[in-house]
């Protein structure tokens, strides 16, 4: 990792690194090179150096609205000011309109829970369809990612050489992407390639899987579309073999349509999760589905009861914010969903054409207003294919150069960039001309 040469971003990274286990609050938040950042606004994000950066990171895409949306901040700052502290005891109106927007806003869902992260979510929704079905069983995607949580930390983004079929025949081999999990979970996790139906399939055949989780469009390694037919066919086989069919929005959520990527794909899963763009930046995720499954959290038999519990699940910031988020989006939406899906189009069209001229393979995937530039021929359909394919060095100065001409996307390869409703037509604008100037000193 390149350390850090500007006074205000050296003193803080010495002394975080000092008292902070690895340097920063949540593992995934380190890059390099090192930029520490103080304050946002709209589409701008601002370093302690006093460097403005055009944002296209967004903090791993949940200020689809923008970073400090006026709406959104003047509901908190309301809660704040009328004493909706943290009762801990029954329930609220607030939670109560929460809930019903987002039943509105996302016909699959007939009844929800919310938790304060994506993570814990996804892991009820896993806890839930494993008391449903009596089963043990999960499917999980090469690539996707569902959380840190044991039951999914596994098969991120491995080179490769590591993505080789398991020994059985069940799917991918099984690689942690952290230490410290049991060896037993191991026993009930299968991993199989984005787009392989025939692989879900022959785990599915066995009857020992409970659930099939998958982000419909795999963001957390860009933009992986589903083939055709593919989600479809992930229903229909969950349904004749028993298992649950769940979808991880949390990236996808809100981000490109107000019912989720489902009400664009028109696939109806059986579960859904929520997060990020769902409260605009505020700590709030979503688990809901249909009655007869989320009717297990108060199931009359206390032998199948689904235990869903957090002191902070459901506080009056995060639940105003997601209030006031939802309240904008449905009243907005060909405005809103009209902006950034042209911003995304202009995007989408200048990068093809910059990098058209380059001399070397690439190619641009976009999804609204969500998009990624690989260094390969042709739109991938999985991880391995980007593995084997991507230019990850390439990706990784590319990144490094506009950062250092205040474009932030986040320095890892392959990660999304993440346009917002706050960005303007001179922000792509201004995006491109550095595009092209980096473009043409080489990489």
């Amino acid at each position: 990792m390149q350390q850090p040469t500007a006074p205000k971003t050296q003193e803080l990274w010495r002394r975080n690194q000092e008292f902070i286990a690895g340097g920063v609050f949540s593992l995934n938040r380190s890059i390099d090179p090192v930029r520490i950042f103080e304050r946002a606004k709209g589409a701008y994000i601002y370093d302690v150096e006093g460097n403005r950066y055009i944002d296209y990171h967004a903090a791993f895409a949940p200020y689809f609205l923008g970073h400090c949306d006026a709406d959104v901040d003047e509901a908190v700052i309301d809660a704040v000011r009328h004493s909706s502290s943290l009762y801990g005891a029954g329930t609220t109106a607030g939670e109560g309109e929460l809930a019903e927007l987002l039943v509105k806003s996302v016909p699959s869902m007939e009844q929800v829970q919310v938790t304060n992260t994506g993570s814990e979510a996804t892991s009820f929704a896993i806890r839930l369809s494993r008391a449903v079905t009596g089963r043990d069983g999960l499917i999980v995607m090469q690539g996707g990612y569902n959380g840190w949580q044991d039951d999914v930390a596994f098969n991120l983004m491995d080179p490769a050489d590591k993505q080789r079929p398991r020994q059985d025949g069940k799917g991918v081999e099984l690689n942690p992407i952290t230490a410290g999990i049991p060896k037993g979970v191991k026993q009930s996790v299968y991993a199989v390639q984005f787009n392989d139906l025939e692989a879900v399939e022959r785990l599915l055949a066995d009857g020992e899987i409970a659930a099939v989780i998958l982000e419909p469009i795999l963001q957390n390694i860009g933009i992986v579309k589903p083939n055709p037919g593919y989600l479809e066919g992930l229903r229909e086989l969950c349904t004749r073999y028993g298992a649950l069919l769940i979808f991880d929005e949390v990236k996808t959520g809100f981000r490109h349509a107000l019912g989720g990527y489902q009400s664009l794909c028109r696939v109806t899963p059986d579960l859904s999760t929520f997060g990020k763009a769902v409260a605009n930046g505020y700590p709030l995720g979503v688990i809901g589905g249909k009655r007869e499954y989320m009717s297990y959290v108060n199931h009359p038999d206390p032998q199948q009861r689904v235990l869903i519990a957090g002191t902070y699940n459901g506080h009056p910031v995060p639940v105003a914010a997601a209030i006031a988020t939802l309240k904008k989006l449905s009243a907005n939406q060909d405005e809103i969903y009209g902006h950034t899906d042209r911003l995304g189009k202009m995007m989408e069209e200048g990068l093809t054409e910059i990098f058209g001229s380059a001399g070397f393979p690439f190619t641009v995937a976009r999804q609204g207003s969500a998009f990624v530039v690989y260094f390969m021929e042709g739109q991938p359909e999985n991880w391995l294919k980007i593995a084997r394919e991507h230019d990850m060095d390439k990706d990784r100065e590319y990144r490094r150069r506009l950062i250092d001409r205040g474009i932030f996307h986040f320095p890892i390869p392959t990660k999304q960039g993440s346009i917002s409703f706050a960005h303007k037509e001179t922000d792509i604008t201004e995006t491109l001309e550095i595009t092209e100037e980096v473009v043409r000193a080489g990489l």
